[in-house]
């Protein structure tokens, strides 16, 4: 209730004391609200309201895609306000009507999400760190187009995930799970349960990725039931599985990623 009493105040605030208005676009927009605290207060505000039901509370997706990803992954500020205005042809993202301002606002906002600065600790050994990596996680996950495909590229992770982030990503890795990452099991008509996380899914079909990275396609009328679990694929990594040092060590490569084809090296 708190949560919705503070977004409704937002939005009178804005109404009544509208942010100043944004300059004509050129041929690529700078977004006039850069950085603006008051501004990205505005437009979490906006997006909780308008956007939260198809890309979740976070921003990072339900039936609509992860935003969290969007600079990290080369996108422009005038890009986003453009998909904003202009909607998505042919899905169910649909145009915008909203002032400008408001819809730059959002772009703050969202960009505030997307951007993080490079970690600032120096714990640990990137080197042993990489060791880590390579003997515990890329079975699900990949760099620079190597490992796992059953997690998310953490190719440019260090760019869109604070290392206060990653720490709890790690340690509960099912307190926040991205749009297409999400755990589900099939029942098939004679009771066999296959997992994996879900890609795609319609009214009357649904894509996923079996634990054994297998991409798979049913009619949901062929299936007896869809279970939508709760928790992550990936296991807790506890102080009893990784200790605090070895955490430090793969925080200190995770840092490397930002890009890079040589990370870590």
């Amino acid at each position: 209730m708190a949560r919705i009493a503070l977004t409704r105040l937002l939005l009178i605030l804005f109404i009544s004391a509208p942010l100043p208005a944004a300059p004509l676009a050129s041929a690529q927009a700078v977004n006039p609200y850069e950085a603006d605290r008051t501004a990205i207060r505005v437009g979490r505000a906006l997006f909780e309201t308008r956007c939260a039901q198809c890309h979740g509370g976070d921003a990072k997706g339900i039936s609509g895609p992860d935003l969290t990803v969007l600079w990290a992954v080369g996108t422009n500020d005038d890009r986003v306000f453009q998909t904003i205005q202009l909607g998505v042809p042919g899905s169910i993202m649909p145009s915008s009507s909203a002032p400008d301002q408001e819809i730059w606002a959002m772009v703050a906002y969202l960009k505030s999400l997307s951007t993080v600065p490079e970690f600032d600790s120096d714990r640990g050994d990137a080197v042993r760190g990489r060791e880590i990596f390579s003997s515990t996680c890329t079975g699900c996950h990949r760099v620079n187009g190597e490992g796992g495909h059953l997690g998310p590229d953490l190719t440019r992770i260090a760019a869109i995930r604070t290392r206060e982030m990653l720490i709890r990503s790690i340690r509960d890795p099912s307190a926040s799970v991205a749009a297409g990452y999400r755990t589900v099991a099939l029942v098939t008509q004679d009771g066999q349960r296959i997992r994996g996380v879900s890609k795609s899914e319609d009214s009357f079909s649904i894509q996923i990725v079996d634990t054994d990275e297998r991409l798979q396609g049913y009619l949901k009328a062929d299936l007896q039931g869809i279970v939508r679990e709760e928790r992550s694929l990936m296991r807790q990594f506890g102080p009893d599985r990784l200790s605090d040092e070895a955490l430090d060590d793969l925080l200190r490569y995770l840092g490397t990623l930002r890009g890079g084809a040589r990370a870590g090296r």
